[in-house]
């Protein structure tokens, strides 16, 4: 019981933060998080609220990343398991305690959230250095890569040219990503 309080209330500091930090500047922060032991950093201004996992219903006839559905809040939001999505892990890989799952931004107009396998914290862009531009192969989501104060590489994904990718709008499919 201690352990889930102590896990709430760091989730509600972490939302205060990421409020904190857009009102603040808007446009230079990061949502870090972690799947299949990849980084990647978020843009704040585009991430919504950050929700545990919580059950979802399988829908038919879907891409294997394609989770389903899930109420959030009142909401359906299709859930999408970013690891599987970007190749980095089969669908349904072993997941944590920590998994969470983050809702597209408003201002995106996606009922999206994104299976992650872990919270990584709040990045500003003083901590991210840009490393490189994003390869001219890579999918115009990939947004660069950034290097923190660590020297750790995270790959920032650009989410509102994810919810133009042609890949992930076919949710249809067989099963298979």
């Amino acid at each position: 019981m201690a352990r889930r309080d102590a896990l709430r209330d760091l989730q509600a500091r972490l939302a205060e933060r990421m409020q904190n930090a857009r009102d603040e500047a808007p446009g230079s922060g990061w949502l870090a998080v972690e799947c299949a032991g990849h980084g990647f950093v978020l843009p704040l201004q585009q991430a919504g609220e950050i929700f545990p996992t919580t059950p979802w219903v399988p829908v038919p006839h879907t891409q294997a990343w394609f989770l389903g559905v899930a109420n959030l809040r009142g909401v359906l939001h299709g859930v999408v398991d970013l690891a599987a999505f970007l190749g980095l892990a089969r669908a349904g890989h072993a997941r944590g305690e920590q998994s969470r799952l983050v809702a597209l931004g408003p201002s995106l107009q996606a009922n999206v959230a994104l299976l992650v396998d872990r919270l990584a914290g709040l990045r500003s862009a003083a901590q991210m250095a840009k490393l490189e531009e994003a390869d001219p192969r890579a999918p115009a989501f990939a947004a660069g890569q950034r290097v923190d104060g660590d020297g750790r590489r995270w790959q920032a994904l650009d989410l509102a040219a994810l919810t133009a990718d042609e890949h992930f709008l076919k949710i249809l499919g067989h099963g298979e990503g």
